[in-house]
């Protein structure tokens, strides 16, 4: 999917809104500092329209680019993970538990029975 830049209308009306300022840290710009960016990035479903355009200086705009980025590549892991284009990873890697050691079989035959009730028989009260 090819970007989408903002047409010349909404850079102009951004810039005028702006007035001058870095509409992140309010810093004052020489003309033609500013630069106008998506604050949704287009790859995740911004539009190129005036409420999704921001003024930034060179600075912010290059804080908010790396933001963008880490977010674009964690959105792409999560839906290649959900697609199933990528395997999950696996068990953990790590120290195992020790083996348990089978406990020793009993014979139940040798054990002694418990003596037999009737169900029935009344029992008496004190």
């Amino acid at each position: 999917m090819a970007r989408r830049e903002f047409p010349r209308k909404v850079k102009q009306a951004a810039l005028a809104r702006a007035a001058g300022k870095c509409e992140k840290c309010t810093a004052v710009m020489k003309p033609r500092e500013g630069e106008v960016d998506h604050i949704l990035p287009d790859i995740l479903g911004g539009e190129p329209v005036l409420a999704n355009a921001q003024v930034l200086c060179r600075v912010c705009h290059a804080a908010k680019s790396a933001e963008d980025l880490r977010r674009t590549r964690k959105a792409d892991r999560q839906r290649d993970k959900a697609s199933g284009a990528i395997r999950p990873v696996g068990k953990l890697r790590g120290p195992a538990f020790p083996k348990a050691t089978k406990a020793p079989q009993i014979d139940k035959s040798a054990l002694p029975l418990p003596p037999r009730r009737n169900l029935f028989q009344r029992l008496e009260r004190s």
